[in-house]
């Protein structure tokens, strides 16, 4: 299928659907009235839910998604996994709602039943994991161009809010503009691109293609997010320079550090104190919250192995309260007695940032960042200066 085709399940032109919603925004009217955002927060599997995006918008993110849902799931008679998953409140907004689907008719199904408490529909077309392979969802579409554009296109000519979606890449350019084009022709009113190829995934995660996501941005007309390769809150801008995007998802980045988009650098455990003080006020899972700690003392745990274990053990929001507050000793004595200087951070031969490890920072998967990194460079120049020189 080509974009210049009008495919069978086209029911509708485009200026029917927009007679039929002449209230619903397209493109950049949607990104417009959802404030322009420029720092947003990826959906994320259990982690990206309610009380973690407050935390995140304190903290200058302009945009959230939730957590990706399982379409199926979500329209179940049984409203159990619904009302687990899908939680928001009045200033949870401007907020995208994810699905995973693999069925055009159960996904408008479950997208009706957001209805306008979010700004659009998110359909998930860049899910790696083995779970997503075995359910054929996500970035296991890729090979089934039809169904996708069938996907979106059944929620562009039936739900009352704007649908969206979210794409990996291809190892080939044109094929990734293509897709993009196809994804776009289809209904979807703001494309964002995660840099990496299917098989980029746990320890083979690599590099993100910032040139694929430019060549995608040069191609559509709908805005475009960028994601990947934001470690440090000066990659933001770097990378729209670098891709001409209109906003920056951070996933992982904003799992250690929260804090991204503001540009501060916060100890970790005033961030899991604030989180925890959110948590009180909104109802959220004991296993979430475990993640979350974990993330955000990745550097401290491993030297108070004796927390760790609490960590693991507890239970309850009390038990998770009490963790930190036993860390936050400890670790601010550290800190006292440390000579950091956050307005003077040092720099490895690597280019990294070297952060004490009671300040929130970037996961670096040393190992594989090192091998293409080059001395006294952020990874992102890194991978800049080789395109440049053809390497």
């Amino acid at each position: 299928m080509t974009v210049l085709s009008k495919p069978g399940h086209f029911t509708m032109t485009e200026d029917e659907i927009i007679a039929k919603f002449p209230h619903r925004l397209r493109g950049y009217e949607l990104f417009r009235k959802m404030g322009s955002p420029r720092h947003i927060v990826a959906p994320m599997v259990d982690q990206s839910e309610l009380s973690w995006r407050i935390l995140s918008r304190r903290y200058n993110a302009t945009l959230c998604y939730t957590p990706m849902f399982h379409a199926k799931s979500f329209c179940d008679p049984k409203p159990r996994y619904r009302n687990e998953q899908w939680q928001t409140n009045s200033e949870d907004r401007p907020v995208i709602v994810q699905f995973c689907a693999n069925d055009p008719d159960i996904l408008l199904k479950a997208a009706s039943l957001v209805g306008t408490d979010a700004d659009a529909v998110d359909l998930n077309l860049g899910c790696p994991q083995h779970i997503a392979k075995r359910g054929h969802y996500g970035s296991f579409l890729m090979e089934d161009w039809d169904l996708i554009s069938r996907l979106i296109r059944k929620l562009h000519e039936n739900l009352e809010i704007p649908v969206t979606a979210k794409i990996r890449v291809y190892p080939e350019v044109e094929k990734t503009v293509a897709y993009a084009k196809m994804v776009e022709a289809a209904g979807a009113q703001i494309i964002t691109v995660h840099g990496r190829l299917r098989e980029q995934k746990g320890h083979k995660t690599g590099l993100a293609d910032w040139d694929k996501i430019k060549a995608v941005k040069e191609a559509v007309s709908v805005p475009v997010f960028a994601n990947g390769n934001i470690l440090y809150h000066e990659d933001i801008q770097r990378c729209m320079d670098a891709t001409g995007v209109d906003g920056v998802m951070s996933a992982e980045t904003n799992l250690y550090n929260p804090a991204i988009f503001s540009g501060k650098v916060l100890p970790n455990w005033q961030m899991a104190e604030e989180y925890l003080d959110i948590c009180k006020q909104v109802p959220t899972s004991p296993s979430y919250i475990r993640a979350h700690l974990f993330k955000l003392f990745r550097y401290s745990l491993p030297i108070h192995t004796d927390l760790r274990e609490q960590l693991v053990a507890a239970r309850d929001l009390d038990g998770f309260c009490q963790v930190v507050a036993l860390l936050k000793e400890r670790l601010m004595e550290e800190a006292q007695a440390s000579s950091f200087d956050p307005e003077n951070v040092q720099i490895d031969e690597f280019g990294y940032r070297k952060y004490p490890h009671w300040i929130c920072q970037p996961a670096l998967r040393f190992e594989h960042d090192k091998e293409h990194s080059s001395s006294n460079r952020l990874l992102n120049e890194a991978v800049m200066d080789k395109a440049k020189q053809g390497i």
